[in-house]
């Protein structure tokens, strides 16, 4: 049995027991048990290769492997970590919208499966990281309008989403969002994030700044979002105005 074969070998015993000891008992015969009258012993001797009906596995092999194999399996539960979007029957064009952006967004890597954006960037997933800025206008519960826009990356990492995409709560602006403006109040508040700086002093009104690579987001509906990035108005009834912005920002490879 070439060294392959063996460890195919041995990922079959470890799988198979959750024990060391469970693998040796198995190897045991009632007729071993018979004449050595003694199970410790008898592992013993299948331990060594002396007794057996099948493949010989030293303890710190079935370990070893055991432990590789756990270790694998917690890192796959933890990169397949259920989306709060998941299994939601959406019905919302902006809803919809989120769902699609909330994996790239909260691991901030492209996947490129954003409805519209193939079209414009043919980005490498490997060397590309994805964000989106929502821009949301609508009533309050106080029957105030509101807007502002939302790094929707920063978001998801403070908020659980859950609430949105089972429609218990609507998603709002708030004042500790990038921006937020009460049009009846007249209150406007601008916050840098993790992800971008504001530009709020600006003649050409307001932008934002990617920190990762420095690109400016201009969220003007007259003149191009920017580089790597793209402007989507959103058809909704669940808002008034809803735009989604999606920026690319290639890694340095």
């Amino acid at each position: 049995m070439d060294q392959e074969e063996r460890l195919t070998a041995v990922d079959n015993i470890v799988t198979q027991f959750n024990t060391y000891e469970d693998f040796l008992d198995s190897q045991i015969t009632s007729v071993d048990l018979y004449y050595l009258e003694d199970e410790g012993l008898a592992r013993q001797l299948v331990e060594l290769g002396y007794r057996g009906t099948g493949e010989v596995v030293k303890r710190e092999d079935f370990e070893a492997r055991k432990a590789a194999i756990e270790i694998a399996r917690l890192a796959e539960r933890t990169q397949k970590k259920t989306l709060t979007s998941a299994g939601k029957d959406l019905q919302d064009n902006f809803l919809k919208a989120l769902a699609v952006r909330e994996e790239d967004n909260h691991n901030g890597k492209v996947s490129l499966n954003q409805q519209g954006f193939n079209a414009v960037h043919t980005l490498k997933k490997q060397r590309a990281e994805s964000s989106t800025v929502i821009f949301i206008r609508d009533k309050n519960s106080h029957g105030q309008e509101v807007s502002g826009y939302i790094d929707y990356a920063h978001r998801l990492k403070i908020e659980d989403f859950e609430v949105y995409f089972s429609g218990k709560r609507r998603l709002l602006p708030k004042p500790t969002d990038m921006s937020f403006y009460n049009w009846d109040s007249h209150i406007a508040v601008w916050n840098s994030t993790p992800n971008y700086q504001v530009i709020a002093d600006n003649l050409e009104g307001l932008l934002f700044k990617y920190k990762r690579d420095r690109k400016i987001l201009n969220v003007d509906p007259k003149v191009p979002p920017g580089d790597n990035s793209t402007r989507i108005p959103i058809q909704t009834d669940l808002y008034i105005q809803a735009v989604i912005f999606d920026h690319i920002s290639r890694r340095k490879t």
